[in-house]
């Protein structure tokens, strides 16, 4: 098999691991609106790690990094999700 096939196999692989890795959380908190264990800095940090891994993606060249772009923007929305659920959980909802 050529280097590049492995490579991009090995991209696509990641990304479909971190996808599911990330999916849970995110199902989990959408439909329970439970955060009470999550701690806000790590999808805080997540969230802005992913979208400077989707500019890395989309800016390299010669031509995009299509599996890091696609993982870090669905890795990304989940985080963002989650976050804000959290941030109204523990700040605007009335305890």
């Amino acid at each position: 098999m050529e280097q590049t096939v492995v490579y991009e196999i090995c991209g696509w692989l990641a990304s479909i691991g971190m996808i599911l890795g990330y999916l849970p959380q995110a199902i989990q908190t959408i439909r329970t609106r439970k955060t009470d264990d999550i701690a806000l800095p790590t999808f805080l940090m997540m969230g802005i790690g992913g979208i400077c891994f989707m500019l890395q993606g989309i800016l390299h060249r010669p031509e995009p990094l299509w599996a890091l772009f696609i993982t870090n923007l669905v890795t990304t929305s989940c985080s963002l999700i989650v976050f804000g659920i959290k941030m109204y959980n523990d700040y605007f909802k009335k305890k």
